[in-house]
C-alpha cells in the first residue's frame, strides 16, 4: 500500500514539474516574442522635465512627454510650461537637436466683477464648487458668465499660483508663480480664464469680461461689464480689438499695449496690469486773443 502511494506521489511531483517547466518555456517565449525595448533617451529627457505632472504639455505627465519627444525626432511642437525655455534647450542640447524659443505665457481672469462692482442678489448655499454652481443658476451677482467664486481653479493649481480674494470675491493669481500649465484654464466651467502672452516687463491689457448679453442687461447686473459700444476698436489703430455678439475682445499678438484703449471704455472693462501710474492730463490754457 505505501509502494502504491509513493508511486503517485512521485508521478505527481513530475508531472507538475514537467508541467511547470512546459509553462515556463511558453512564457519565456512570448516575452521573447512581445517584449518592449525602450529608448534609453527616454529616460535622459524625463530627468530634465521637472516631474510636475500637469498636464500643461497637453500630454498625460513627464513620462509622456519624454516618450513622445524621443519618438518624435525633433522638439517641434513639444513645450513644457512649467520648464520653460531653459528646460527645452536643455533636452535640446542633450539630443543635439534646436529648440525654438516659446513666447511665456500666464493666465489672466477674464472677470473683474467683484461683491462690490456685481452685488449679490442672491445667496447661495449648496454644494462649493463652481461645476455644481454653474448647472444650477446665473451666480450670486445675477451675470450668467461672471465668475462664481467657488475656488476650483484654485484647487486645481499644484503650484499654489492662485488663491481667493475674501474681499472681491475672486480669484487672484501670482504672476511669479504661474507656470502657465492652463489647469486653471480647464477646471473653469465658465471659460473665464485665459492663457495670454506675458507682455514685455509683465505687462498686459485684456477685456476683463466675457459677458456676451446686450450692454443694458449687462450693466445692469455688473458695473464694469463690457456694454458693446465699440469705443475702444476705434480707437486702435493696430486692428487688435474685435467685436463679436456686443463684446470687445484684444489679441494679444497684434496689441502693442499703447494703452489708448483702456481710457475710452465707458464702464472700466479693461484692465491694465503692471503699468506705471498715468500722468494726469494737463489742460492747455487758452491763449488770450489781442483786441
Amino acid at each position: 500500500m505505501n509502494e502504491i502511494f509513493n508511486e503517485i506521489t512521485l508521478l505527481s511531483v513530475v508531472s507538475l514539474g514537467a508541467i511547470g517547466s512546459v509553462a515556463a518555456i511558453i512564457l519565456f517565449m512570448v516575452a521573447q516574442k512581445f517584449k518592449v525595448i525602450e529608448d534609453p533617451r527616454i529616460d535622459t529627457v524625463e530627468e530634465m522635465l521637472p516631474g510636475a505632472n500637469c498636464g500643461g504639455c497637453g500630454l498625460a505627465g513627464c513620462r509622456a512627454l519624454a516618450e513622445a519627444i524621443v519618438k518624435a525626432e525633433s522638439l517641434d511642437g513639444f513645450n513644457c510650461p512649467p520648464g520653460g525655455n531653459d528646460v527645452m534647450q536643455d533636452i535640446a542640447k542633450a539630443m543635439g537637436w534646436e529648440a525654438e524659443a516659446q513666447t511665456p505665457m500666464i493666465a489672466v481672469v477674464r472677470c473683474n466683477g467683484s461683491r462690490e462692482l456685481a452685488p449679490p442678489k442672491v445667496k447661495y448655499e449648496g454644494a462649493m464648487t463652481c461645476h455644481f454652481a454653474h448647472s444650477l443658476f446665473s451666480g450670486e451677482g445675477g451675470c450668467p458668465y461672471g465668475c462664481l467664486g467657488c475656488g476650483d481653479c484654485v484647487r486645481a493649481c499644484t503650484f499654489d499660483a492662485m488663491y481667493m480674494d475674501e474681499i472681491t470675491g475672486l480669484p487672484v493669481i501670482l504672476d511669479d508663480k504661474c507656470v502657465a500649465c492652463g489647469a486653471c484654464v480647464k477646471e473653469c466651467p465658465r471659460n473665464i480664464i485665459e492663457m495670454r502672452k506675458k507682455g514685455k516687463k509683465d505687462r498686459r491689457i485684456f477685456v476683463s469680461c466675457i459677458n456676451e448679453e446686450k450692454g443694458g442687461v449687462a450693466r445692469k447686473n455688473c458695473q464694469v461689464a463690457c456694454i458693446g459700444c465699440s469705443k475702444c476698436v476705434k480707437e486702435c489703430k493696430f486692428d487688435a480689438i474685435t467685436m463679436n455678439n456686443f463684446l470687445a475682445y484684444i489679441d494679444y499678438e497684434k496689441c502693442t499695449l499703447c494703452r489708448k484703449c483702456t481710457p475710452v471704455c465707458p464702464t472700466n472693462a479693461i484692465r491694465e496690469l503692471n503699468f506705471p501710474p498715468r500722468k494726469p492730463r494737463v489742460e492747455k490754457e487758452k491763449a488770450e486773443v489781442p483786441a
